[in-house]
């Protein structure tokens, strides 16, 4: 009756990733060629890293956490 139950299971963790990945590399590829100009490149970074401080500190204000 559960002969393969378990490999079933199993398979979901590994479909999640590949689901993850492809998305990510799908996002990213067509940001690649303004990856080859410094200038763009920079502009990019700054707004992914001011992006990752933004929703930092948003989580850490709405759970609370002092920002000192």
């Amino acid at each position: 009756m559960f002969d393969g139950f378990w490999d079933n299971v199993f398979r979901y963790p590994r479909y999640f990733i590949t689901i993850l990945l492809g998305v990510f590399l799908n996002s990213i590829e067509p940001l690649m060629p303004l990856l080859k100009r410094p200038v763009t490149m920079i502009a990019l970074l700054g707004f992914f890293v001011g992006t990752l401080v933004f929703v930092s500190l948003t989580v850490r204000a709405m759970l609370g956490f002092s920002a000192v």
